[in-house]
């Protein structure tokens, strides 16, 4: 699209903007703006947002644009460097793959091994004092807090810390878990 510009020298002295203001610029140009917006991004969102910057930028700069006949490629121009400035700080974090990676760790154990390991812990943990019992399970199975352990049990929480240490201290020694260390 070609566009006729008058170079007579008549007009030099007496030109006149064809936008008095930033808000008739705008609210004349917006539409032909956004459009341009959305072309260089992917959510409509994200295109709004884009030409609001840059229309800020273009507000800021008002008085110092000489040629007011060239406002679109000034509001073009802030659109494609904020953009590109926008993809350069991005932070990629996620990736669309379409099958997920096997976490790369521990291999599973025999499940007849767990299993025993899980009924000598169980073993271990029945011959503790019931009371000692109750806190061990409801810290480490139950995963209260030592602060919740003692409300439930109705006792101080240097109690719940000392019973759990001595029972812990029982288990470490019990022979059933010797394979385990």
């Amino acid at each position: 699209m070609t566009t006729l510009v008058c170079t007579s020298g008549s007009n030099v002295g007496t030109r006149t903007p064809p936008y008095p203001s930033f808000s008739s610029y705008m609210k004349a140009r917006q539409p032909v703006l956004l459009r341009t917006a959305r072309s260089l991004t992917a959510n409509p969102s994200d295109a709004e947002d884009l030409l609001q910057t840059a229309l800020t930028k273009t507000y800021v700069a008002w008085e110092r644009i000489e040629d007011h006949r060239a406002l679109d490629g000034y509001v073009r121009r802030a659109l494609l460097n904020t953009r590109t400035s926008q993809w350069r700080k991005r932070k990629v974090d996620e990736f669309v793959c379409d099958e997920l990676p096997e976490p790369e760790g521990v291999p599973a154990g025999d499940p007849a091994e767990q299993q025993a390991l899980h009924d000598a812990m169980w073993r271990a943990i029945m011959k503790l004092p019931a009371r000692q019992r109750a806190m061990v399970v409801l810290r480490y199975y139950e995963d209260l807090s030592e602060a919740q352990t003692a409300e439930v049990l109705g006792v101080s929480v240097g109690t719940v810390k000392s019973a759990v240490s001595r029972a812990l201290g029982k288990l470490r020694e019990d022979p059933e878990l010797e394979p385990v260390r």
